[in-house]
């Protein structure tokens, strides 16, 4: 799931007090990658992608992997608000930021209550708002596989990053994540209602996307963040679901890649 030679380093920051590790490799302008809700496994291919462009920082979220976690902390806006201070200490100025998923969440609320932190912004199958049509699917109801399988567009596909069993050091992960995520995004369930209304402030140039075979963030909410955001651009990934970073890792990066440059 990592690539073969190491191509990164691993650092400590600290924000608020608190420690958050993360990973940086590449060279070029920063970008800032935050995880989904499932936590991050490691230099996955999408960052090396990534890092062909840009320097690539992919911060634990406070709270998940090796991050402490705030246990003040009761929303996905508390979050954010400790990745600007991140992003301010690590990244430099006007960074692009990309969010995945729930990472996507934390992205867009941080852009809502500091967009002058960052350059520009990438949403990721971003979860945030409540759909105008279908639901976000629950992992809180479903087991660790059958929530991560729903996030590709198939199960062969899951099977070819994942492998049949799960390495114990990744479920280890899903379990601790999933405790977190619940606390900061349960109910309502991974979506903020105060966070549309202010949308419509954020100038920052967005690129939104997500997979055409999108099961876990429908794809309203791509199109909902779309309209919502004055300058922002949709784009729909052939061959991929939720998890577009894992399944079209050299296709997105390429997408972030002309965004920042344009």
């Amino acid at each position: 799931m990592t690539t073969a030679e190491q191509t990164w380093t691993e650092s400590t920051a600290e924000v608020a007090g608190l420690s958050v590790r993360y990973l940086q490799g590449g060279s070029g302008p920063a970008a800032v990658v935050l995880h989904h809700s499932t936590g991050n496994i490691g230099w996955v291919p999408f960052y090396e992608a990534l890092a062909q462009n840009f320097t690539v920082i992919v911060p634990a979220l406070p709270g998940y992997g090796q991050s402490e976690r705030p246990v003040w902390a009761r929303a996905p806006r508390d979050i954010a608000i400790l990745m600007s201070h991140f992003v301010a200490r690590v990244a430099g100025e006007s960074p692009t930021l990309v969010g995945l998923g729930f990472g996507g969440f934390i992205a867009a609320e941080l852009a809502a209550v500091n967009q002058d932190r960052i350059g520009s912004l990438v949403l990721v199958g971003a979860a945030g708002l409540q759909p105008d049509e279908g639901e976000i699917l629950d992992q809180m109801l479903v087991s660790y596989g059958e929530y991560m399988t729903a996030g590709f567009r198939d199960e062969a596909h899951y099977q070819e990053i994942f492998g049949e069993e799960v390495a114990p050091e990744v479920r280890e992960l899903w379990d601790f994540s999933r405790e977190m995520t619940a606390r900061l995004s349960w109910k309502p369930y991974m979506f903020n209602r105060r966070l549309a209304p202010v949308l419509g402030e954020v100038q920052t140039p967005t690129l939104v996307v997500a997979g055409r075979e999108e099961r876990v963030i429908p794809l309203a909410c791509a199109r909902q963040y779309a309209a919502a955001l004055p300058n922002a651009t949709l784009e729909i990934v052939d061959g991929a679901g939720h998890y577009v970073d894992y399944e079209e890792p050299e296709a997105l990066a390429a997408l972030i890649a002309a965004h920042a440059a344009s």
